[in-house]
């Protein structure tokens, strides 16, 4: 059974920096796409970022580009997300993704229906 499990998340100040991870358990993904999404209260789920199987190509949402870096280890299962210059519009329950059907694929994948295994979040609040 597959698991993923973030963590990382926490309270922090407008501006600072934190790193979310995402351990994966059950099977190895090291030939499939992970993301990154967010959902604020009372608002859809959003794309954050993607990265291809191999970590060489990620992909951005418009909000976070220049502020957000997504990267992998396929030798631990995990993708990490590292938040730097955090906005108060950043506070978001934050989920990992991986699509488990496509291997190899490295087309980008920013929609919610590319991904089939979810985490279940971990709360990121930054305060001003």
């Amino acid at each position: 059974q597959v698991h993923l499990v973030e963590s990382g998340g926490g309270l922090v100040q407008a501006g600072g920096s934190l790193r979310l991870s995402c351990a994966a358990s059950g099977r190895t993904f090291r030939r499939n796409a992970m993301g990154w999404f967010r959902q604020a209260p009372g608002k859809e789920r959003e794309f954050v970022a993607t990265i291809n199987w191999s970590g060489s190509k990620p992909g951005y949402g418009d909000s976070v580009k220049g502020r957000f870096t997504i990267s992998r280890d396929n030798g631990k299962n995990t993708v990490y997300l590292q938040m730097n210059s955090l906005k108060p519009e950043d506070t978001a329950v934050y989920y990992c993704a991986v699509d488990g059907q496509r291997e190899y694929y490295s087309g980008g994948l920013y929609s919610r229906a590319d991904y089939d295994y979810w985490g279940h979040g971990t709360q990121v609040t930054v305060s001003s």
